[in-house]
């Protein structure tokens, strides 16, 4: 099961990042803005902040497949806060997860997730 975890999270990364720069583009022509705003809410202080946003959303299977993905075995950089780096992990799982499994859920969360983007 880790490593469908890993997979979700690896699709997660790349869902997430792809819907972030939907929106910027709304706000900004200037190529060096766009690339701040995304790194703005796809790095993992971001995500990790956006998994607490969400989890009063979540159903108690979600907080589960969340709390599985905690606990992935993963490296770390030494400069990373682990806490902060495994419930970014979380929040990409969880965007993988119903981005493979349920779409119209990943709609729902990424309504409630886009309110907090803002330039």
């Amino acid at each position: 099961m880790s490593d469908n975890l890993k997979h979700c999270a690896h699709i997660g990364d790349a869902v997430w990042e792809l819907f972030v720069r939907e929106i910027v583009i709304g706000y900004t022509q200037n190529q060096k803005e766009l690339h701040r705003l995304s790194v703005k809410y796809v790095k993992a202080v971001s995500q990790a902040q956006f998994m607490r946003d969400i989890e009063p959303h979540l159903t108690e299977t979600e907080l589960e497949l969340a709390k599985r993905a905690r606990n992935l075995p993963l490296g770390v950089s030494k400069k990373s806060d682990p806490a902060i780096h495994t419930t970014a992990t979380a929040f990409e799982a969880l965007i993988g997860h119903f981005y493979l499994n349920n779409k119209p859920r990943l709609q729902e969360i990424l309504g409630i997730l886009k309110t907090k983007i803002a330039p």
